[in-house]
Parts: C-alpha cells; structure tokens; sequence
C-alpha cells in the first residue's frame, strides 16, 4: 500500500470539487471505466482533481483507493484479481473473511489520516436504523467537534470493510470506536447508495461553500437487465436468484432516488451524474458477477459513458 501522508485539512479554494461513487458489488468495473477516463481527462490523480471523494460499498474501496493516491489503473489491477474471488464463493462466511483480508491486505493499519483528500465512506448502522460517515478532517463534521476523531478512530480497513457488508450475503461488521462504542455496521447501500446528498451536505452544511461554488461528478455502477435462470438451474440457484435481485433492486432504487431528491433540493449545483441503463439482453449482471470477459466489457461500457460526456466534464472541471 502507499505510505500514508501527514493529516491535513481540505485546502479552503472557492469552489469545491466533488467526486461521488455508488454501491454495486461487481459492477464497480463500471465505474472504473468511467475513472480511467477522468483522470485521462484530469492529467493527474483524481486525489489532486477532487476535495472531497464519497463513495458507499464497492464505491468506499475506489474512494478510499483514490484519496490514498492510487492510480485508477492500479484499482482496477485490484479489482480483477480480487473481486472475481470473492463474488464467486457461495458461503457467506467465506465471503466475509476474503472481504476482511482483501481490506487488512490492502489498506493495512492505515488510518483516516492518511487520506491526501477529503473523504466519506458510508456505512449504516444496524441496530439504530441511521447512517455511520467515516470522515477524514474536523472541517467536514457537522457537529460534536470537540470529540470528533478521523473516521471515528477506526482504520480505513474497517470503515471499508462495513461500508461493503451487504448483509445477508456477507455478515454485519462490528467496529470499535475511539471513545469506545461497538457499533455493528451493514452496507451503505441501505441508506445511501448514491452518496452525493451527503457529500454536497459536507460542502454546503460544513465547509460553508455556496451552491453555486460547488461542482459535482456522481459516477454510478450502470443499470442491466436481470438474469434469467435457465430451466436446469438448481433450486438453491433460482432461490440464490431472486435475493440478488431484490438487493440489487433495492440498491438501484435508492440510488435513483437519492438522484431525484439532489436535483429537487441542488439545482443549482453544477453535477454530472453518469450511469448508464444498457437493455441489450447480452448484458444481464449482477453485483455478484464473477465472469471477467463480463466485467471487461462493464469496463468498456463506462469508459464509452465519459466520452458521451466528455465536452460537459471538461467544461465542469477544467
């Protein structure tokens, strides 16, 4: 992993640039096309690009990935070795520990000082119904800054690993803070799949900047058809089926919502939001898809979804 830097505060510019990334297992691939493309585009890391980087489950590792400094290459080197093995056990809790040691793995014993930009990582507590922000700097807390400590005390690990818990398919993750409170945490998806809201809160709500001062990307994961399983599929796998799909129609409705609500209350803030619907048949997926022929072609998907974008992106950004 890269050495982590020395804590610093967001730098206080007039507008404030902010990169969101969605919820959606395997289909961050998407969203990786996408990010290839913008740092293309923005000619250096997108830590250097963007003050504050959001993103909920698949999205919290790309984002975490980012502020670190991590090239979007690098990511997606990350992605086709790991993802692909998670997705493809059938035990969750097989699934949840090659979740844990990718993170332990990956992210190390770093901590949210260790971040080159702002951050949030969403998460959801379990027991009381309400969202759980790991942020990484005092300015980006809406209250309580006396006690406040980067992403509670926890490392980047941890916040990630419970920003991606998509229970029941993998098990509750239960972090400890600073001040000492187990919290048991399930994905982000639950309560914010598409973390733009919160993000522009940070930016209006806590760092005091104008609507009109605000620029915005939010990248999603593509919308697919859902797969249909053939007349020999196993009962178990039709079963395994429909709870996919219920997840991922709940995760897809709450994205688009949470869309909808920004543009009702943040017209006047300048967003892009990328992410595609594809209903050609051929591209029937899942947040669970392991084939990487598959994944390779969501890669290319995204990548085509900047470039119908592009001249907007250019004007937003540059």
């Amino acid at each position: 992993m890269l050495e982590p830097t020395q804590s610093t505060e967001p730098y206080r510019a007039k507008s404030c640039r902010i990169l969101t990334l969605d919820g959606g297992g395997a289909k961050g691939f998407y969203s990786l096309g996408v990010l290839r493309e913008l740092e293309a585009l923005a000619g250096h890391p997108l830590h250097q690009q963007f003050d504050l980087i959001f993103g909920t489950s698949t999205g919290s590792i790309i984002a975490a990935l980012l502020a670190l400094g991590f090239t979007v290459d690098t990511i997606h080197d990350l992605y086709k070795e790991h993802v692909t093995k998670i997705m493809r056990l059938r035990s969750v809790d097989d699934r949840t520990r090659a979740l844990a040691s990718l993170s332990a793995t990956v992210f190390g014993p770093a901590k949210f000082d260790a971040f080159k930009t702002g951050v949030g990582i969403v998460a959801t507590k379990w027991v009381t119904e309400r969202p759980m922000i790991f942020k990484g700097a005092l300015s980006q807390a809406h209250g309580r800054t006396a006690t406040f400590v980067p992403g509670f005390g926890c490392t980047i690990a941890d916040a990630v690993h419970a920003s991606c818990s998509a229970f029941p398919f993998f098990s509750r993750k239960i972090v400890t803070t600073a001040s000492g409170d187990r919290i048991e945490l399930v994905d982000g998806g639950y309560c914010a799949n598409n973390p733009t809201l919160y993000a522009i809160a940070d930016a209006t709500g806590a760092l005091g900047f104008a609507h009109t001062d605000i620029r915005v990307v939010s990248v999603g994961v593509g919308v697919y058809p859902q797969r249909k399983p053939s007349l020999l599929s196993k009962m178990w796998f039709a079963q395994r089926l429909r709870s996919v799909e219920l997840l991922q129609k709940t995760l897809e409705i709450n994205a688009q919502s949470m869309d909808q609500l920004r543009v009702v209350l943040f017209r006047e803030v300048p967003t892009i939001r990328i992410s595609d619907t594809f209903s050609q048949p051929e591209m029937a997926t899942d947040l669970f898809e392991h084939d990487l022929d598959k994944l390779n072609i969501l890669h290319q998907r995204g990548r085509d979804s900047f470039a119908m974008r592009e001249p907007e992106l250019r004007k937003l950004l540059l």
